[in-house]
């Protein structure tokens, strides 16, 4: 195994590659408070945290 400089391992790989499907957002929510407590007005991206996983 070689020794690499810190700048010398991260020079050798790329930061990040994504796949980002495009969204199809068709529905808002009516209710304004609604959607503001759930911190988006699109109901498909609404994902609450329930400390292991995101529920559909």
């Amino acid at each position: 195994m070689q020794d690499y400089s810190f700048d010398e391992y991260f020079e050798r790989f790329p930061i990040a590659m994504a796949y980002v499907p495009w969204q199809h957002l068709c529905t808002l929510y009516e209710n304004l408070d609604e959607a503001l407590k759930c911190g988006t007005i699109f109901p498909e991206l609404y994902k609450p945290f329930t400390g292991r996983r995101c529920v559909s």
